[in-house]
């Protein structure tokens, strides 16, 4: 049956969708000798990858992610010829720095033992927690971003991860941690789950996003995040793969014939293409799957370099401004209720400190964001604004333009951000591994040939490729059989 669909189909699959995942899935299929068209929506190929001017001319801005270790760390990514293909790495000195008030900073970079002594009094309790983890960083990662069902490959190294990663991030830094410092940068790492920081699970975020920070970095791609999927789809197209722009697909039949149909797209908008062939069942769960917060996200053209009170900041791609734990949680939570805090955890980018295409000579860009409720209209530039001032003071000043947009903007910039949910869905223990529906094989939905390779199947959100690869390989085994 297999061979007589394929003579009577134009191409072997369709990728719906041209964000990392969606070129991931394409890649993959073109890798094993499949004929392989990929429709975007856009006029432009990226998803959540994207660069644009968004400000000045000469300004380049990432409208979503800008940081990437999950890109440098993903099996799949890992095994390409990326920079053949125009991907360079540039690596700040410090991967993250969280100021306070006071002027200090706690930091993290390669080192751990240098890391370590930002962190006061816990130096040698964050150095028992994290030496073994990164010791063993590629097999707990190959686990955490393989495909379910499979059991993990490395049990041991995943146990001793789960121990701690189970935990919620305000129990671990409490319970490992006793000063401010090192309880502060662990929950700034952990709210980039856009979960309650008092929510189990919560602490594998923090514990993940430490570890690639010891193990790989957390790198920015020079000339911005486009040059990845730029890359993605030129090897693509060597492979004999087609990708269309400007195709938006409303319904399966939009699509020419082909064998099988990978959907980048979050659940929401399967139940758009699909939902009429899809048994009642499967739409009802697919109907309750739950998004999570938004973003409000603001991008800076400066007229100079953030003038940080602590000079460790001068040297971090990535700083987090939320002052302590307790302020980080406050802020996470009334978020969780529907509020816009006055003081959110900020979220900040300084690539034109490192990558001098991004900015005029002597200038540069700044890239933050907060979280608010999903669908949120509210305009937080001025709390973000005045959360960088707070440890930046003078920063107001060197604003020559911004570029905003609301979580409901997101979605209107991205489809896939419903709400302003750049993650795809909420991913907490609820949802994590169940993501889109509990289904034996997550990827593959009920109509034969259909499959979802959005973040909104495991491992989840994050630059990776690893949802595409696992729905691709999925079908291809399934058709097979």
């Amino acid at each position: 049956m297999n061979s007589k669909r394929k003579q009577d189909s134009e191409y072997d699959a369709i990728v719906v969708g041209a964000g990392p995942n969606g070129l991931a899935a394409a890649l993959t299929l073109a890798q094993a000798g499949e004929k392989v068209l990929v429709l975007e929506a856009k006029e432009t190929i990226g998803g959540g990858a994207r660069s644009a001017e968004l400000t000045l001319p000469g300004f380049y801005h990432d409208p979503c992610s800008a940081i990437h270790p999950l890109g440098v760390a993903s099996p799949f990514f890992r095994q390409l010829p990326l920079a053949e293909y125009g991907v360079e790495w540039i690596y700040p000195p410090v991967a993250l720095a969280h100021p306070f008030d006071d002027g200090s900073a706690a930091i993290l970079e390669r080192s751990i033992k240098a890391s370590a002594t930002s962190m006061g009094k816990d130096g040698r309790a964050y150095s028992r927690l994290m030496k073994p983890l990164v010791d063993s960083w590629g097999a707990i990662l190959d686990d955490i971003l393989g495909p379910l069902p499979l059991p993990p490959r490395h049990p041991i190294a995943l146990t001793r991860f789960g121990l701690h990663a189970m935990r919620s991030a305000r129990g671990l830094a409490e319970s490992q941690f006793q000063g401010a410092q090192a309880r502060a940068i662990f929950a700034g790492m952990a709210g980039h789950g856009m979960l309650p920081l008092e929510a189990p699970t919560t602490a594998s975020i923090g514990l993940v996003l430490g570890l690639l920070a010891h193990a790989v970095g957390w790198p920015i791609p020079k000339g911005g995040s486009q040059v990845i999927v730029d890359a993605l789809a030129d090897q693509l197209r060597s492979l004999g793969g087609e990708i269309r722009t400007g195709w938006e697909v409303t319904s399966l039949d939009d699509l020419p014939p082909s064998r099988i149909v990978l959907l980048d797209v979050t659940p929401r908008q399967v139940l758009q293409i699909a939902g009429k062939r899809l048994p009642s069942g499967y739409r009802q769960k697919l109907s309750t799957y739950r998004y999570g917060p938004g973003v409000f996200k603001v991008d800076y053209a400066l007229a100079g370099p953030i003038p940080w009170k602590a000079a460790e900041c001068t040297q971090a791609g990535t700083v987090h401004l939320g002052g302590t734990l307790d302020e980080i949680s406050a802020s996470e939570s009334a978020v969780w209720r529907g509020e816009h805090s006055s003081k959110p955890l900020v979220l900040l980018a300084q690539q034109s400190l490192f990558d001098d295409s991004r900015a005029p000579q002597g200038n540069h860009t700044a890239w933050a964001y907060c979280h608010v409720p999903n669908g949120s209209n509210v305009d937080m530039t001025e709390c973000i604004t005045e959360q960088i001032e707070r440890f930046a003071p003078g920063f107001r000043d060197l604003i020559l333009a911004t570029s905003t947009r609301s979580a409901a903007q997101m979605q209107l910039y991205n489809p896939n951000y419903v709400g302003g949910d750049i993650n795809g869905g909420v991913q907490d223990w609820r949802q994590l591994f169940t993501r889109p529906v509990a289904r034996w094989v997550p990827y593959s939905t009920p109509l034969e040939g259909v499959y979802i390779c959005s973040s909104s199947t495991p491992p989840g959100g994050g630059v990776h490729g690893m949802c595409g690869v696992h729905a691709a390989r999925a079908a291809m085994k399934a058709l097979n059989n």
